[in-house]
């Protein structure tokens, strides 16, 4: 088990509501007893984040411990890249009260800045765009990038026979892409859009 020394090297961040929060569960808990965030299936696109108690007999040697205000947190070795710069919240609004955790990099690791350009923007659709689209059911996947920079991209689920596909092509995953990768060409959809129940309208 390592720790994390320095809090610019802290994967998650953890919200002062949510801290106090978790201290308040923990002292309930058997002495010794911590908080563990995990990621199921990570790097997938069914990936889903979790967490749970960390009792002391089951952190693990290569565990990340990151310490927090008066507890800590411990991160399995294969959970940790997809956990970069995921955040835990305690929101309170007229509907109570509830734990929050998002992961922006959970289904993929974060690429470096200086990767090649496709795998940037693929992580673009898969970090940014895609979860916009999962409400409404849809996806889009990246099927290729053309010599002369061209994004060409796969509807699927909801997308697929959309009324609204075109506009989402042009007015939103372009006009993201393009501002976030300006030497990019434009945006093509090759998908065959058959309308049917699983459209989303």
């Amino acid at each position: 088990m390592r720790e994390e020394e320095s809090e610019f090297m802290s994967i998650i961040t953890i919200s002062e509501p949510a801290q106090a929060h978790f201290k308040k569960l923990l002292a309930n808990q058997a002495e010794g007893t911590q908080i563990r965030v995990f990621v199921m299936n990570p790097g997938t696109m069914s990936a889903e984040c979790g967490v749970s108690y960390c009792p002391a007999d089951t952190v693990e040697e290569g565990d990340i411990e990151e310490k927090q205000n008066g507890f800590s947190v411990y991160i399995d070795a294969t959970s940790a890249p997809f956990l970069e710069e995921a955040t835990i919240d305690y929101v309170t609004d007229e509907l109570g009260s509830q734990l929050t955790l998002k992961a922006p990099n959970s289904k993929m690791k974060k690429v470096a800045d200086d990767a090649p350009l496709i795998e940037r923007v693929n992580y673009a659709i898969e970090a940014n765009i895609n979860p916009q689209l999962a409400g409404h059911g849809g996806h889009v996947s990246l099927v290729e990038l053309t010599d002369d920079n061209y994004v060409i991209l796969q509807f699927g689920g909801g997308c697929n026979g959309c009324s609204m596909v075109d506009y989402t092509l042009k007015e939103g995953i372009e006009k993201q892409l393009l501002s976030e990768f300006p030497e990019l060409a434009g945006v093509r959809d090759i998908t065959e859009h058959h309308a049917g129940t699983h459209s989303y309208y």
